[in-house]
């Protein structure tokens, strides 16, 4: 059934920006909606990765207070560059799941993004860029200097080619993202997780 005549997800947001705070121990992401002139509006989740752990986990509360987790992602397996990656409503619902495709990421990352009725591949958008990153890295003490490279990803469907979602980091002193979904199956919770683990594991 083509994906115009599915039902949408629960939860759709065409639009939202991922903002990165960082703390000593913990990475923190603010997610905003888009308001119709592309300005950010108002926070809709606020992310938390605790660094160090043994099996990945990133909550996502309500507000400013954390006083309430509305979804979550969670790995599968202790952390490996293997691992996948479960996405969980507020009463442990499972949403959809995401996966870094270990092989083909060596030369460009590439991830596997599903969600009911939805099978997406996601890629780094300018290979030349996803190949100089891993040059730099590989250098002696330039690999430990921080570098704002601008990557983007984009994110198909694997039976129809279309867009499912799309990634573009934006020029700023801390990691910044534009995030679209013009496809309405694609649950709000599922991308927003993935957009923060394209930041948070980009490294894995």
């Amino acid at each position: 059934m083509p994906y115009e005549q599915q039902p949408p997800a629960p939860m759709v947001v065409p639009r939202f920006f991922v903002k990165q705070r960082i703390t000593l121990m913990i990475n923190r992401y603010e997610i905003r909606a888009a308001n119709p002139d592309g300005s950010e509006g108002p926070l809709m989740a606020l992310a938390e990765q605790k660094r160090m752990k043994i099996k990945e986990e990133v909550r996502f509360f309500s507000d400013e207070s954390k006083s309430r987790v509305v979804f979550s992602f969670k790995a599968r397996q202790r952390l490996d560059v293997h691992a996948e990656h479960d996405v969980f409503d507020e009463y442990g619902q499972q949403l959809g799941y995401f996966g870094k495709q270990f092989g083909a990421s060596l030369l460009r990352s590439t991830w596997n993004l599903a969600a009911p009725g939805l099978q997406a591949v996601g890629r780094e958008r300018r290979p030349f860029i996803a190949i100089l990153r891993r040059i730099w890295e590989l250098i002696p003490y330039l690999g430990d200097v921080w570098v704002p490279f601008i990557f983007h990803f984009d994110f198909v469907d694997t039976a129809s080619g279309q867009v499912v979602m799309v990634s573009e980091r934006v020029k700023a002193i801390r990691d910044r993202y534009d995030v679209q979904v013009p496809d309405p199956r694609l649950d709000f919770r599922v991308a927003a997780s993935m957009a923060v683990a394209l930041d948070a594991l980009q490294s894995r």
